[in-house]
């Protein structure tokens, strides 16, 4: 699927009222494609989607992806899952569900329609990592039976089923493991380190540090994440996948809560609090893969990235 025939295409984005997916669907639409967005809501929001209702190529459909979907569509991008620990956490048999079952099930629609499908998986498959940064080939350090395995475990197993799909029936697939990914949409009661900070910040109450601040994170900002998606999506068939997206900067927890209280100006202080369990130490993905594949790494700079992340929470806070 060339990159211009985006245009003319009908494209199913599930979890497309998400984040992440209600940035795809838009960045669809603008390259002239008909977007059927497919979500639950039970994280995506309407208020994402609304700028998008009115424009005629646009569908939004009710559906969750533990159920089969029955439509016509020329590709799939299977983001549907909740991505936050609050959220993974609070239905954890659920999350699973929708990791294997929604990916059996947008897989055999893609088989049936011969339609590539892309896989927002992960930079929790490769759990509390053990080599820094993550490489793709890296098994990962997962504990199956912790608080986080439902979305890690869950992920890994929706990984396996499109490996196996493209072993056993030749369907085009591209996998894609996605590290901290933030900007506009983001929820502001979603437990991230990004969108709870700022909230915290503008609020001016005391911000929330697990630990000591110093485990690191690696934040890309959702606009060159969806560059990326979008050049993976279009790629030759024997390319697969698994590749990282995300940013390779590398910054604290504890940095990160700094450079938010000086983009906001805020009165807010530090308020340190024990790491949860499971709690990755480090995150930076290797991002060899993805300049050689896709000739594409992030451009925009963690403080420009928060200045349009805070403008967008001052805006939503105060519509709330």
């Amino acid at each position: 699927m060339p990159f211009e025939s985006y245009k003319n295409s009908r494209i199913l984005v599930t979890g497309g009222a998400g984040f992440i997916g209600s940035h795809i669907c838009e960045r669809l639409l603008d390259a002239g494609a008909e977007v059927v967005s497919a979500d639950n809501y039970f994280t995506g929001s309407r208020r994402n989607i609304a700028h998008l209702i009115a424009n005629p190529l646009f569908e939004a459909v009710r559906h969750d992806v533990t159920f089969p979907l029955y439509i016509e569509v020329d590709a799939i991008f299977n983001l549907a899952c909740p991505a936050s620990p609050i959220h993974y956490q609070r239905d954890p048999v659920q999350t699973t569900k929708t990791s294997v079952h929604g990916a059996i099930n947008m897989l055999g629609l893609a088989k049936r329609l011969k339609a590539r499908i892309f896989q927002a998986s992960t930079s929790e498959v490769y759990g509390d990592p053990l080599i820094h940064p993550q490489t793709e080939d890296y098994w990962g350090n997962v504990n199956p039976i912790g608080i986080r395995s439902c979305y890690d475990e869950g992920k890994r197993c929706a990984e396996t089923l499109f490996f196996d799909y493209w072993r056993q029936h030749g369907l085009p697939i591209k996998v894609a493991r996605i590290f901290n990914t933030y900007g506009p949409r983001m929820q502001p009661n979603d437990g991230r380190v990004v969108s709870s900070f700022i909230v915290q910040a503008l609020k001016d109450e005391p911000i929330t540090v697990f630990g000591d601040g110093g485990q690191t994170r690696s934040f890309c900002y959702v606009d060159d994440l969806v560059e990326a998606i979008v050049r993976l999506m279009v790629t030759a068939e024997d390319v697969t996948g698994p590749i990282n997206l995300g940013n390779n900067s590398e910054f604290t927890i504890r940095e990160l809560a700094e450079k938010v209280i000086e983009l906001t100006g805020s009165r807010s202080k530090l308020v340190f609090k024990p790491l949860p369990q499971d709690d990755p130490r480090q995150r930076q993905p290797d991002l060899a893969k993805a300049k050689a594949v896709l000739n594409w790494e992030p451009k925009v700079a963690l403080e420009d990235g928060l200045k349009e992340t805070i403008a967008y929470f001052k805006r939503s806070l105060e519509i709330a």
